[in-house]
């Protein structure tokens, strides 16, 4: 063992993560028992103990700014700029600077900025994931969480890690815009969605598939593809729209996404929504300067990011235990524009 232990060396030894080993030591009632009484033997045999623990956490506390550290995907993004403002504003109105940072979608400059935030000493990271993180390596947010790093995860979240975590509703968003285009008389949807194993992609397309069942539709492997940017859909669509069976409406996993569907069908001739119906999700600006308007899911970013910030300041603060795990979801709402008809109703 080496002389100074450390949590880490702890969580090898014993085959757990850090973040248990963690909780375990603070005496957290999320640790079985059992697993608590092992990690605080082995540390107490090896002069490590939770005290020590608690001590050094508190002074790291006492020596970091009070800077946010944000890692968004991109920055161009609506959703992504929307978290960004509820982040400042949130950090703003209690004293806190906020710094940001974004991967491009890539692990590797992920890990780089985590590596960077800790040497940088901001006093919490707030982070969603980008896409080709892999699942199995999340030893830079492991990291952060040794070195007493408030974390929390928004939008897209990782699940490998024991964090704290604000998403929207994706699930529920999905299955009302897809109940609403069936209610309108749609009957083959096609989905639209991402290339990657994402919590938003799976949810989105959970919900889009559990409203065709509880519709008596069946959920057709053809009419569920990956795109997620506008080029992706601008390109695809027109070969789905010749198919001897094609779609009445689209489901898609971003309003750039479902701006692009619109542009290719338009171009083929045809109409929206009279032929095919098209709903995004995000509800931003381009939403509203489409012809004909988008109806899209909004996803209140803004509420997200102030979210997130207020678990970073109330841990930093100490009106909220390091080790608690706030889990928040924040609802959406289906705006109806005019690329989907307006329900029927009853006389």
């Amino acid at each position: 063992m080496p002389a100074n232990l450390t949590m880490k060396d702890i969580a090898q030894t014993l085959g757990m993560s850090v973040s248990t080993v963690s909780r375990a030591l603070n005496d957290s009632p999320s640790i079985s028992k059992e697993v608590r009484e092992r990690v605080r033997a082995y540390a107490e045999e090896h002069h490590f103990t939770a005290n020590r623990t608690a001590v050094s956490l508190r002074h790291t506390h006492a020596l970091r700014p009070r800077v946010i550290g944000v890692i968004v995907p991109e920055l161009a993004h609506y959703f992504f700029s929307s978290v960004m403002t509820g982040i400042i504003e949130a950090a703003s109105d209690h004293g806190y600077y906020v710094t940001v940072a974004h991967s491009d979608e890539h692990y590797a400059r992920e890990k780089q900025i985590c590596e960077h935030f800790d040497g940088s000493h901001v006093c919490g990271v707030i982070v969603s994931l980008a896409k080709d993180t892999p699942s199995y390596d999340y030893d830079h947010f492991r990291m952060l969480q040794e070195r007493g790093i408030p974390l929390v995860f928004c939008d897209r979240i990782c699940t490998g890690v024991d964090a704290s975590r604000v998403v929207v509703d994706d699930y529920q968003g999905a299955f009302n815009a897809v109940s609403h285009l069936i209610a309108t008389g749609c009957r083959r949807i096609a989905f639209y969605g991402m290339n990657s194993n994402l919590e938003i992609q799976k949810n989105r397309y959970n919900g889009y598939r559990d409203a065709l069942l509880k519709a008596g539709l069946t959920p057709e492997p053809e009419l569920s593809l990956y795109a997620d940017t506008r080029e992706k859909a601008e390109s695809i669509t027109p070969g789905i729209m010749n198919r001897d069976c094609p779609p009445d409406a689209f489901f898609a996993v971003n309003d750039d996404t479902a701006i692009g569907i619109l542009y290719a069908v338009k171009r083929m001739g045809l109409r929206v929504p009279d032929d095919v119906a098209i709903c995004g999700f995000t509800n931003g600006p381009q939403a509203v300067s489409s012809d004909p308007m988008l109806t899209t899911v909004e996803q209140r970013g803004r509420e997200v990011g102030r979210q997130a910030a207020m678990i970073v300041i109330d841990k930093v603060e100490g009106r909220s235990p390091m080790d608690q795990i706030e889990r928040r979801i924040v609802k959406t709402r289906l705006v109806e524009r005019g690329t989907t008809h307006k329900v029927p109703t009853s006389i």
